[in-house]
Formats: C-alpha cells, structure tokens, sequence
C-alpha cells in the first residue's frame, strides 16, 4: 500500500511566513520547504532540552526571542557564539562531560534552523512564564513543527536582546551570556544523572 505524504502548507501560506521573516524581522531565509531561517548572521541558536532552557529563562531579557521543538528549547544568542561556546564550556569547567546541548551558528550565516510560525498562526507561545506549558503542548499538537515560545518582535532590534560575551560583567543591557551557559549546563548534567540512575545496573 503506499504511503501517503503529510498534509503541506498552502503557497500562499509558505509566501506569508516568508514575508513576515523577512520583510518584517529583516530575518534571511533560505530557500525550499519546510521554511528555514539562516543562523550565524543576526543570531546563533542554543539548543537544549526543555528542562535546561526553561531554567535558562531567568537569565534573559523579555525580548529574547525563544522556540519550541518537541521536548528541546531553543535559545536565540548573539552571533558568534557557535565559536565561542566550547572555550566557555571549558572554562566554566563543563567541557569535559558529555551534555546534551548543542549550537547552531557559524561564519556567515552558514546554519539553519526550521522557521517556528509567526504569533497569530495559532500555533505561537506567549512572553510570560505563565505560557510555557501552553506553549510546549501547542507543540505537540502541531506534530513537532516549531513555534515560538517567546516570539520576536517586529520593529525591534533582536541583537540588542540577546545573550552575549561580551555581556561578562554587567556591561550594557545584553544578557550575560556566560550566565545563560552555566546554568543550561548544570541542568543538563542533572538530567544525565538522573537518567543514569535510573537505567538498571548491569550484574556481571
């Protein structure tokens, strides 16, 4: 029997997501479907699990765009970051573990990452913590299509809300990027913990 092919988006649907990222964000996109937005040029992206990045929230500010896919969060960051995560990994002392946190980024613009759909698309999260879990089980419905949990705002400057290292010290208004990092990776290493500890042992 053959398969049958997932329900897509209309064109004009496509062509509306599109012009809201790019003509009203300033946001590049790249071409094809599913829609995909060009990381490494106005942002880098952090990817963690839900658990991680929710406990990340308190250290960005309420402009500091923030996605949902599946059980991961996805935190916006100042370009750059891609390359410089791992030096504040090491220095953090968290280099050495294995976490399961991952950066999307690179020279140029040269990452992706799925376009979430614009807020009044139905499928966009809120700006306040009191939408987190609405927003995450929206997720879910939307069969693991991504959405914003906090959405960015048209008119607005996105760099200027973003984590950076160069935020080290309380220095301008960015979020401390630093900050962000320790806590999103203390909270990944208690989840391999946890998930260590529950597996069986193993009797030889």
């Amino acid at each position: 029997m053959p398969s049958v092919p997932l329900p897509r988006r209309p064109q004009d649907q496509d062509d509306r997501v599109r012009r809201w990222y790019e003509h009203d964000l300033g946001w590049a996109t790249l071409p094809g479907t599913p829609l995909r937005l060009s990381v490494g040029s106005r942002f880098d992206v952090l990817d963690v699990p839900a658990e991680a990045g929710l406990a990340g929230l308190r250290h960005l500010v309420p402009g500091s765009p923030v996605a949902v896919l599946g059980d991961r969060l996805r935190l916006l960051v100042a370009p750059g970051s891609a390359e410089e995560l791992p030096g504040v990994l090491d220095w953090l002392e968290w280099g050495g573990l294995p976490l399961d946190l991952r950066v999307i980024g690179g020279d140029g613009g040269s990452g992706a990452m799925e376009a979430p759909a614009p807020p009044g698309d139905g499928a966009a999260g809120g700006t306040g913590d009191g939408a987190t879990e609405g927003a995450l089980q929206r997720e879910n419905a939307f069969q693991g299509a991504a959405v914003w949990l906090r959405p960015p705002e048209p008119g607005c400057e996105v760099e200027a809300s973003l984590p950076t290292l160069s935020a080290m010290g309380g220095v301008g208004g960015a979020p401390d990027l630093v900050r962000l990092v320790d806590t999103v990776a203390t909270h990944c290493h208690r989840i391999r913990l946890r998930r260590a500890c529950a597996q069986p042992l193993a009797f030889s």
